[in-house]
């Protein structure tokens, strides 16, 4: 770090932005394999908090591939960059006051266990989808699977690289034995809002 930078506060708090938006800003970090569902249970998590007149914002790992983070392979230690930079996007998001849900696949277990540590307590969800590799292998909608056994993607998750499940997450999903609906209901049985 910078010796030369220090840290500004400002007058207005994560808790002022939050009361204005009469809600308790958290991270609800979505882990798994390609195929297990984060995107599909993001967005019907977000319409479902949505409609309780709550503040959200998905970060989604493909979607911050494309921008943010389009500069970076899936070496580990790109893996490790990919998930350092969502977990400070997710911080400052939490910061402003928001519900932010994460779908990513941050495979690695000592990286999730350092991004809980960026927030304050019960302010990180860790919500493990735990669908097997062959229900994930079943689904793959975009073929990715199938170049990954092909060998024409290189270092992907559950074939070629590892993938470290979590040892408490809050929540833990099965996908491929609840629906969505089911998902969500059982997400939002687990964390409140207010």
């Amino acid at each position: 770090m910078n010796k030369n930078l220090q840290f500004q506060n400002f007058s207005i708090t994560q808790f002022e932005r939050a009361n204005l938006k009469n809600q308790k800003p958290m991270c609800l970090w979505m882990t798994g394999l390609s195929g297990s569902g984060k995107s599909t249970i993001g967005n019907a998590l977000e319409m479902a908090i949505y409609k309780m007149d709550k503040h959200t914002y998905i970060l989604d790992g493909d979607n911050l591939r494309l921008g943010l983070n389009c500069d970076l392979n899936f070496s580990n230690n790109d893996r490790t960059e990919n998930v350092r930079r969502v977990a400070e996007t997710a911080k400052l998001m939490v910061d402003s006051g928001l519900i932010v849900i994460v779908g990513l696949i941050s495979p690695f277990r000592s990286e999730r266990d350092w991004l809980r540590s960026l927030f304050s307590p019960n302010q990180f969800k860790e919500i493990y989808l735990s669908t097997s590799l062959n229900e994930c292998e079943k689904r793959d909608a975009k073929g990715l699977y199938k170049m990954a056994r092909g060998g024409l993607i290189k270092d992907f998750t559950g074939i070629s690289s590892p993938y470290e499940e979590p040892l408490k997450p809050e929540l833990t999903i099965d996908t491929q034995n609840i629906t969505i609906d089911e998902s969500v209901k059982k997400i939002l049985n687990q964390v409140k809002f207010t």
